[in-house]
């Protein structure tokens, strides 16, 4: 089936496909990149504090460089600032959320203009082949045949189809990543209010 409706969806078909390939890449590397910076942050805490009350910061480190992931990062920083006071801490640790938040967001928005142009892409191949019929319809006069019609249709309606169904994936993707974004958010912000208190 997928063959057929590459034949007769034309160029804006083609495009609409290698446009999806590029957001499903998209989407796998940032379902992986999430999956690798959501931790365990409570029992990551529990670990570092145990070290931490034994004195041995250096170990206390190593746990942190050990760990992926962006709680484990501003573990650290808070851990290296830990001798200069509390508020020295938390600057630290909001200059440290600044960096990892837009990491976490990186090619998000790539995600989300492709779900709003996909639909536009897939009226615009609509309208080319809809000069096509016309074009064909002008050529053969009052004798045109439905088959030189159909094709212009057929494209007309794939790329209408293709481009609306690309467009809701894209958005569920988006909408799906955006909550993983959220969630590891709040354990490095749960996790900078129990820092805080471990190393001041």
């Amino acid at each position: 089936m997928l063959p057929i409706l590459l034949a007769k969806g034309g160029l804006m078909m083609w495009v609409l496909l290698l446009m999806s390939a590029v957001g499903i890449a998209i989407f796998v590397e940032r379902l992986l990149h999430y999956h690798r910076a959501q931790i365990n942050s409570a029992e990551f805490l529990n670990g570092v504090r145990t070290v931490l009350r034994k004195g041995n910061v250096v170990e206390a480190l190593s746990i942190c460089e050990a760990t992926p992931g962006p709680v484990a990062r501003m573990v650290k920083t808070a851990i290296i600032n830990r001798e200069r006071g509390k508020d020295v801490v938390r600057e630290a640790l909001e200059e440290a959320g600044l960096v990892e938040v837009p990491r976490l967001e990186e090619k998000l928005n790539i995600l989300a203009t492709m779900a709003q142009i996909a639909p536009l892409m897939g009226f615009f191949g609509t309208v080319l082949g809809f000069i096509k019929v016309f074009a064909r319809l002008e050529q053969a006069g009052l004798y045109a045949h439905v088959s030189q019609l159909s094709a212009g249709i057929w494209e007309g309606l794939i790329c209408t189809a293709f481009g609306l169904g690309t467009a809701i994936l894209f958005y569920a993707a988006y909408n799906y990543l955006v909550g993983r974004v959220n969630e590891v958010v709040l354990d490095m912000e749960k996790a900078s209010t129990e820092v805080i208190h471990l190393v001041g």
